[in-house]
């Protein structure tokens, strides 16, 4: 069974950084697409970011270009999914939730095309 950890999450002041980490295990072998979606109060699930197993593509939403960096490692059969978050703003705090697709099917950036979740963490950035 697929399981995905989140953690890292916190508050921190505008203008400061944060690093959250999700830890991916029940593939066996299959390959998969891992992204990172947030989700505010009152708004939609949007993607932030995403990146495939097999080739290392990476996506980002445009409102988080230059600023955040996904990054990705194997420790022990496990799969570490790691956003660090830079120069942030108010408007990324957020829910952020971690992802995952069975064969990378569908687009990077659509909540329905994910069939494993993380819990997610909670990211708060104060003005």
């Amino acid at each position: 069974q697929v399981r995905l950890v989140e953690s890292g999450g916190g508050s921190v002041q505008a203008g400061g950084s944060l690093r959250l980490s999700c830890t991916a295990s029940g593939f066996n072998n299959m390959p998969y697409c891992m992204a990172w979606f947030r989700q505010a109060p009152g708004e939609e699930r949007e993607a932030v970011t995403g990146r495939n197993s097999y080739n290392s593509d990476t996506e980002y939403a445009d409102s988080v270009k230059g600023r955040f960096t996904v990054s990705r490692s194997r420790d022990n059969g496990k799969d570490t999914l790691s956003l660090q978050m830079n120069t942030l703003k108010p408007e990324d705090t957020a829910m952020y939730y971690c992802a995952a697709r069975a064969w990378c099917l569908g687009s990077w950036n659509l909540t329905t095309n994910y069939d494993s979740w993380g819990q997610g963490t909670q990211v708060t950035i104060s003005s």
